[in-house]
């Protein structure tokens, strides 16, 4: 069973060559000057000082071609390149003439957890011997603040800032007080505040100065994980108890929202598209070669079958890292072994109890599974490599309490699709998401679909208390044995929002562009006839064997009813190699034959396991003009392909469709529900 151990350090290897610690000059304080460039929002016609643009995605910042790096000499090399590429085409240039205070309306850099976004923006100004300054409203997206900070890009959230700036005003920033000053309107603005810890981090230098201060003494250090005990755990949430169980100081007993701790990570996994960078901090902590990483996990989702000369050159930085530091399976996970947050709960590396910060932003999946999943970033998975731990901040908490009886055809998409449009453009306020599934009857395939799109509501994290469901799914895998106690929220603790989600008022959902929040009842997009080029199932957020058996049992039953072909290209991605192998065995609830001889029956076609499609790579990515329904997690403005539009389902929903050839739900086809028949 994976359990958290001490550093190890490698054959014929002496920690005297380890890296030593970074002086402490104080880094530089002189004040940064510069101009602001703005992004306004350009869907205010004709008033160009009414909005700053809100919601500015990573993939916006760095679209996902251009997340490649073809070295760990190159790494930023075309993260620069492709900074801003469709939103700012002249972003590079107009940074390099003095524009350097880049300004945007709230909830900058949400979504995607690739810390090639700070990275490239840093590099940008670095080139040029400038300095660059993020200024934006409220919620800055979570991990691009922490990878800001990681990396020494100077980030500010001053609402009043944003919203007296115009274009060619003067700023100035003071390193040192955080001072925000527009030298042009000769106003001064007091950003909002770091945490201590973040505001050391930010004046130590960075994740790589602060991980060579803290390395020796935490290679020394022997890793203990201990529960709080009940008198404790009372006034807890089920992530305040696992970060407690977690700390690396134990004479902290209690902990608060806004804290910043160190605390121990049970696995520390990336993917191919996250593993180079994370290298590299590993790397420059530690010499790279002296210990091995600590609870590293890689597997090979995002860049592996586009037949791309460069995105091979971006996977065969991790492969040699595999091998070079003994990486070996289920720790490292081969090209269409699966999307790894399918992968290593499979492999049984993800258990009820741990404390999983990964890489990849869907990290937040493991919450389905009882663990507190998050996600961080490059640096700070390379620091947790470096040293078994990392910092980590805790956030207010909310709890949503699953009630009442699911409706016919509803599922897990429609549960967190429905949150995504009660929540609306505030979303989860960062916060951490505790879900109570009162009747304990969502299996975890639905709890995976939503904990895993916390990272679209802007959620630290989300997690189900482990319960007889997560027991039961460990069970049907062979594990009867788990690490940790099981627990729960206790009794007293406390809530920021808590609030009640009534299932009789959750129906199958259909989210239009831009938005994963923007879901209308899918009986009332069907009205509306809308077509579509193509219909894809799958993801790590509906690949699971349940998933695909739901769409499986559509298509099955709209054959005895006569609908036998799809009328638009139908394309399904297992989300791992396993439930690819399983999908082709015979399930009693198809009379018989397996779930894969379904699809292919309905002329549907089964590709690999992996992530390409969901963020526009390969050959199924979106093209100009193109529009899909699919089960995948964000359809935000180019993501599943430039130029192209996604519409957001659940399996059942998009399975339907493409027999349709129009968005809508099994009902159009005449099928009515039954629990027995088509519930899972």
């Amino acid at each position: 069973m994976h359990i958290i151990g001490q550093a190890r350090v490698r054959p014929g290897a002496r920690l005297e060559d380890l890296p030593g610690p970074p002086s402490e000059d104080g880094g530089d304080t002189r004040l940064i000057r510069g101009t602001a460039l703005i992004f306004w929002d350009p869907k205010l016609a004709g008033t160009r000082y009414g909005h700053k643009l809100d919601a500015i995605d990573t993939d916006q910042i760095t679209p996902a071609a251009d997340c490649v790096s073809e070295s760990l000499d190159t790494l930023d090399e075309r993260w620069k390149a492709g900074t801003f590429r469709y939103l700012m085409p002249d972003f590079r240039a107009r940074v390099h003439r003095g524009e350097t205070f880049v300004i945007a309306g709230d909830r900058f850099a949400i979504g995607s957890s690739r810390e090639m976004s700070p990275a490239g923006l840093k590099g940008i100004a670095d080139e040029a011997g400038l300095e660059m300054v993020i200024v934006c409203g409220h919620n800055m997206g979570d991990i691009f603040r922490r990878n800001a900070l990681n990396l020494g890009l100077h980030v500010v959230q001053s609402p009043p800032a944003v919203e007296d700036a115009r274009d060619g005003d003067e700023f100035t920033f003071d390193p040192v007080s955080r001072q925000l000053t527009n030298v042009t309107q000769n106003r001064t603005y007091e950003p909002a505040p770091l945490t201590p810890k973040e505001d050391e981090l930010r004046r130590s230098g960075g994740i790589v100065a602060i991980g060579r201060r803290e390395l020796r003494s935490s290679i020394d250090a022997t890793p203990v994980i201990e529960f709080p005990d009940p008198s404790l755990a009372r006034s807890m949430t089920t992530t305040e108890q696992i970060i407690w169980a977690h700390r690396v100081d134990k004479s902290q007993r209690q902990l608060k929202p806004g804290d910043t701790l160190r605390v121990y990570a049970d696995l520390l996994p990336a993917s191919d598209g996250t593993a180079p960078f994370a290298i590299h901090t590993f790397n420059q902590i530690t010499g790279g070669n002296v210990i091995a990483p600590r609870q590293a996990a890689i597997a090979n989702d995002h860049f592996v079958f586009t037949g791309r000369e460069d995105d091979e050159k971006q996977t065969s930085i991790g492969r040699a890292f595999a091998r070079e530091q003994g990486l070996t399976p289920p720790y490292y996970a081969t090209p269409g072994d699966g999307i790894f947050h399918f992968y290593f709960p499979e492999q049984g590396l993800v258990l009820p109890g741990q404390f999983i910060p990964g890489a990849d932003s869907h990290s937040r999946a493991y919450g389905a599974y009882g663990a507190v999943g998050m996600g961080v970033g490059s640096t700070t998975l390379g620091f947790g490599w470096s040293t078994g731990y990392i910092y980590f901040t805790l956030a207010k908490a909310r709890r949503v309490v699953v009630s009442g009886t699911l409706q016919p055809w509803a599922s897990g998409k429609d549960i967190v699709l429905e949150l995504l449009r009660r929540w609306g453009s505030q979303q989860a306020q960062g916060m951490s998401v505790e879900f109570v599934d009162q009747g304990r009857q969502l299996p975890i395939a639905y709890r995976n679909t939503i904990a895993n799109m916390m990272a679209e509501a802007e959620a630290l994290n989300g997690i189900f208390a482990a319960d007889d469901v997560t027991d039961a799914w460990y069970s049907a895998k062979g594990i009867l044995e788990l690490p940790y106690p099981r627990i729960s929220p206790g009794i007293d603790a406390r809530f920021e929002i808590d609030e009640e989600l009534s299932l009789e008022a959750v129906m199958p959902m259909i989210a239009k562009p831009f938005s994963p929040g923007n879901a209308f009842p899918a009986d009332d997009v069907a009205r509306e006839r809308l077509q579509f080029d193509k219909a894809l199932i799958g993801s790590c957020t509906n690949g699971s064997y349940d998933d695909l058996l739901q769409a499986a049992l559509v298509l099955f039953h709209a054959r005895r009813g006569g609908t036998e072909k799809a009328v638009r290209p139908l394309v399904v991605f297992p989300g791992s190699g396993g439930v690819a192998r399983l999908i082709e065995r015979p399930d009693s609830r198809l009379s018989g034959e397996s779930i894969a001889a379904v699809f292919r029956r309905a002329g549907g076609e089964i590709r690999q396991s992996w992530c390409g499609p969901c963020f526009g790579q390969g050959p199924d990515a979106l093209r100009p003009g193109e529009r899909a329904i699919t089960t995948f997690n964000r359809n935000w403005q180019n993501r599943m392909g430039v130029g192209g539009e996604g519409y957001l389902a659940s399996p059942a929903i998009v399975a339907a469709s493409a027999l349709a050839g129009y968005m809508a739900p099994p009902s159009e086809l005449g099928l009515k529900w039954d629990a027995e028949t088509y519930g899972i």
